[in-house]
């Protein structure tokens, strides 16, 4: 990788993106070499999670590492304790150190004072291991990348960021609606756009669902409001009226179309009551992927 640490999707090529999937659909296929033999990581989250959490546990597990969590009062990252003398004290314990935080930045500061490698679990401005995850589904149901549609309907937040951004690198058509005052944050949109110079993948910003959605072949949401932002919820919910995930909208995309969302989802809110039953959802397959794909990054990281 460009640096020991996985803090972006933007932190690895587009060759290493695509090593990642092919490993994480290899060790699906069978079983898990015992690469974490004797290493230890910290999970250290100052957000609740059930997928992440979950997903990295089994994962350090089944390659025969050994992981513990460092909850929100243990650890008061910035609060109880500096985020530099935090990270330099763990660097004495443990071979890496797997964050949930509530800020990229706290995460930067977080990696530059630590020795062992530091894997972004989410901030509020990626969650780059969801979507290399999702990258991954896509593969896995599509049989390809390159040249795909994917229709983003929603916030652009933290996992829009990385799945723009990983879809810029694999050579995906990344096209998103999002309501004015709610798009994408303009340095990872430009990040972005270099990767699709490379790869050939298309970039559309727009207000408009329905034609993000036209010919799509897999079409993504995510909440409204994610944590740390409910004090806008009441906002939000009206500022994302017609932006709902529905069987209308599917409609419109391609005939083979996927659905996906990377969970938790507020049913009724951005995604129909119903949906993530349906005939075309991914969604509860997305959330297995987490556990294959980490298992390939912690492979490669650690191993």
């Amino acid at each position: 990788m460009k640096t020991k640490d996985l803090l972006s999707v933007a932190d690895l090529s587009a060759a290493e993106t695509e090593k990642l999937i092919a490993q994480a659909l290899k060790m699906k296929r069978g079983t898990a070499p015992q690469l974490l033999s004797g290493k230890i990581l910290a999970l250290m989250f100052e957000k609740p999670s059930l997928r992440t959490r979950v997903s990295f546990e089994v994962a350090v597990h089944q390659l025969g590492g050994y992981c513990f969590y460092l909850s929100p009062d243990e650890v008061g990252l910035g609060k109880r304790e500096p985020v530099s003398d935090v990270a330099r004290v763990l660097s004495r314990y443990v071979h890496g150190i797997i964050a949930r935080t509530f800020s990229h930045q706290a995460l930067q500061m977080l990696a530059k004072y630590s020795t062992v490698p530091v894997i972004n679990a989410l901030s509020d401005v990626e969650h780059p291991c969801q979507a290399l995850a999702d990258i991954l589904t896509v593969r896995e149901k599509k049989g390809k990348l390159k040249g795909l549609n994917l229709a983003y309907i929603g916030d652009g937040n933290n996992v829009a960021h990385s799945l723009l951004l990983a879809a810029a690198q694999t050579g995906i058509n990344f096209r998103i609606a999002s309501p004015p005052g709610y798009m994408v944050n303009d340095e990872i949109l430009k990040t972005a756009k270099g990767f699709a110079a490379h790869s050939g993948s298309q970039i559309l910003l727009t207000e408009d669902p329905e034609q993000v959605v036209k010919d799509a072949d897999v079409v993504y949401t995510d909440v409204w409001t994610s944590m740390g932002q409910e004090a806008e919820a009441t906002k939000r919910r009206k500022d994302f009226v017609g932006y709902q995930v529905d069987d209308h909208l599917l409609s419109l995309a391609g005939k083979d179309v996927i659905f996906m969302h990377p969970l938790p989802a507020h049913h009724g809110e951005e995604v129909a009551v119903g949906l993530l039953d349906g005939q075309c959802s991914v969604v509860f397959d997305q959330a297995e992927n987490r556990l294959h794909l980490q298992k390939a990054l912690l492979a490669d990281m650690f191993g």
